[in-house]
């Protein structure tokens, strides 16, 4: 089984930004469509991007559609998440993983051990 390690995580006040990377091993990263998730306290998890494999197809949440952007380097293993113009309602913990279908809300089949982002007002 593959690792999944994210950073970037933190702090901001409203209207912020932040950057959250992933760094993934060979085996679950290459070849493979990626993806983010977050889970905030008491609420399910709820499916935030994804990123086909070659980088060519993503897909948004519409609450973050807009504001947040994925990318990834398959010469680093590494699957990141531009989040612009943060709200409150952004808090929760950041997951990134393999989604087991190129879809708006799919579910994930493996992921990592988050990242922090909590949003001010």
């Amino acid at each position: 089984q593959g690792q999944l390690v994210e950073s970037g995580g933190g702090l901001v006040q409203a209207g912020g930004s932040l950057r959250l990377s992933c760094v993934a091993s060979g085996s679950t990263f290459s070849g493979n469509n990626m993806g983010w998730f977050r889970q905030a306290p008491g609420k399910e998890r709820e499916f935030v991007a994804a990123i086909s494999w070659d980088s060519i197809s993503t897909y948004y949440a519409d609450s973050v559609k807009g504001r947040f952007f994925v990318s990834r380097d398959n010469a680093k293993n590494t699957v990141a998440l531009q989040m612009n113009s943060l709200k409150p309602e952004d808090t929760a913990v950041y997951y990134c993983g393999r989604p087991l279908t190129l879809r708006v809300g799919t579910d994930f089949r493996s992921w990592g051990q988050g990242t922090q982002v909590t949003v001010s007002s």
